[in-house]
């Protein structure tokens, strides 16, 4: 009863922030990030936008319906819609391995998921090279078979797979791993098949890292260019993506061409921005849940 009376008659005193910094320390801290996002982010983007309307909006609309330029659009397009969904399918296949089982050779297996990361895009590129190319040993026998690899859309989507595909993974992994297996354990115990598991269980608890990992992947896919710029042998018409494109251009002295394909690739990237906020924003209390759960 004296240890309530005490307490009751101590003053309340308002907790102190864990923030130690003076205000005049944080004024300078925010002013130097937004200085620093202003000049190399901001600014940037703005002047690509710029330059693409420096010509009129006629000028802008006729470099995107060009012919090459639609072509590159059309196969950059073509190369996100393939290489995506594979992605998604390894992403799942090794987060599912990585967090629900323990087997040798984890470890590795999780250093060579995060190998594009730390390879340079053009290695990656000259790998393919080294592989399908006409010194190589697969190289003859696929010309002899009419396969054709390098200069052409499979060896496009090839080096796009292998520069993208950590992102679904590595955003599965850690969201599954807090996870834990106690949820597809309950769900084999009470008569579910491994498939009906996955689909009703663990799909539904990693789909917003799931969705996550594809705007990722997507994005990256279709701004990737030193890796596709190697096995791409640059036919114009035919094997140039839209960054590809968009280099052709700037090197003919086209700069208002060249920072139009820019300017759509500017503009999907900020598409994905917004997506990625929009389901921050409208879906955050439920994505929080699900990593708690």
């Amino acid at each position: 009863m004296a240890l309530e009376q005490s307490f009751a008659q101590t003053p309340l005193r308002p907790l102190k922030s864990a923030v130690t910094e003076s205000l005049t320390t944080r004024i300078v801290l925010i002013a130097i990030s937004l200085l620093f996002l202003a000049l190399f982010l901001v600014t940037p983007l703005v002047m690509v936008f710029i330059q693409a309307f420096a010509g009129g909006w006629s000028t802008y609309l006729s470099s995107l319906v060009e012919p090459d330029a639609m072509a590159a659009i059309r196969l950059t397009l073509t190369v996100a819609v393939i290489s995506v969904p594979l992605n998604i399918v390894f992403g799942l296949a090794a987060a599912w391995a990585i967090a629900k089982f323990e087997f040798k050779g984890k470890a590795f297996l999780i250093t060579l998921i995060d190998l594009p990361f730390s390879v340079s895009p053009v290695i990656a590129g000259l790998v393919y090279v080294l592989l399908f190319g006409g010194g190589s040993v697969l190289g003859p026998w696929l010309k002899s078979h009419g396969i054709e690899i390098l200069f052409a859309v499979p060896g496009i989507v090839l080096a796009t797979i292998f520069v993208t595909f950590p992102f679904v993974a590595r955003e599965l992994i850690p969201l599954m791993q807090d996870q834990g297996s106690g949820d597809e354990e309950a769900a084999l115990s009470l008569g579910a098949s491994g498939w009906q598991t996955f689909w009703y269980v663990t799909l539904p608890n990693v789909k917003w890292a799931l969705l996550y990992g594809v705007l990722l992947c997507n994005a990256r896919a279709m701004g990737e260019f030193g890796a596709v710029s190697v096995v791409s042998g640059h036919i114009r018409g035919l094997t140039n993506t839209m960054p590809l494109h968009v280099e052709i251009l700037y090197n003919e002295y086209n700069a208002v061409g060249a920072f139009a394909v820019a300017s759509l690739l500017a503009l999907l990237a900020l598409v994905t921005l917004v997506l990625k906020s929009f389901l921050e924003f409208r879906y955050g209390d439920e994505m929080a849940a699900t990593a708690k759960h």
